[in-house]
């Protein structure tokens, strides 16, 4: 059985992977490629987050949360000019009490941006985590933080096309 090679990581700094037209199309979405580079993005930014932003030892969330959220990208993505190559992701925190920035990701940090998306990730304090025993969320490093499945994700466009 002959294997293809291992892809290399992404890293922050490394643009998602091309498609043969002009940025991304929602084909590379359905196949699942440019999703899964975009969501070990967010996995990435959350993780840096948790020191830098959240002052928290884990972060909790929905197994089908990110890919949700990447596969929303791509489709808002569409119709700009330069695909998802042009767009800037910041990460937004919301609990009851305030909502705070945590994270950029720019999907091409080699291009200019043409639109900006606003990713807003809500705590979920109605959460079975709530329901456990202290003593085993003690056995976490620091605190913990639950993300639930709602979010919001806002399109900001930094052109005029000649139409508008």
């Amino acid at each position: 059985m002959i294997r293809p090679p291992p892809r290399p990581p992404i890293s922050p700094d490394t643009p998602l992977p091309r498609s043969q037209r002009v940025g991304y199309c929602v084909d590379d979405a359905e196949n699942g490629i440019a999703v899964q580079a975009l969501t070990r993005r967010l996995e990435e930014e959350l993780r840096a987050a948790k020191t830098r932003h959240l002052e928290c030892g884990e972060v909790l969330l929905p197994a089908d949360l990110l890919p949700m959220i990447a596969r929303d990208v791509f489709r808002m993505a569409e119709s700009e000019p330069c695909g998802l190559r042009g767009c800037t992701l910041y990460l937004n925190y919301e609990t009851d009490q305030l909502c705070r920035k945590i994270g950029r990701v720019e999907c091409d940090p080699g291009r200019v941006s043409t639109f900006e998306l606003f990713l807003t990730l809500r705590h979920d304090s109605s959460s079975w985590y709530t329901l456990l025993p202290q003593f085993l969320k003690n056995w976490t490093s620091g605190r913990t933080i639950v993300l639930g499945h709602g979010f919001t994700l806002e399109k900001k466009k930094l052109y005029r096309s000649y139409r508008e």
